[in-house]
């Protein structure tokens, strides 16, 4: 179908395809890049503890 075929069909003479193709461009320049998602909070270092002598440790009650 060529040009001169093309009958407007929508208000103001302009054709639904060229209206479409409009809208789609308007959106794609006006629409901003998407932000990236916010890091996830950074849980606390290990705290590492040394090994304790034997009579430090499991010390019976009398």
């Amino acid at each position: 179908m060529s040009t001169a075929e093309r009958k407007p069909s929508g208000v103001g003479g302009v054709s639904m395809r060229d209206l479409l193709a409009a809208c789609a461009a308007a959106k794609a320049v006006s629409t901003p890049p998407p932000t990236p998602p916010p890091a996830p909070p950074v849980a606390p270092p290990v705290r590492v503890e040394e090994r304790r002598p034997v009579d430090e440790r499991c010390r019976k009650a009398a």
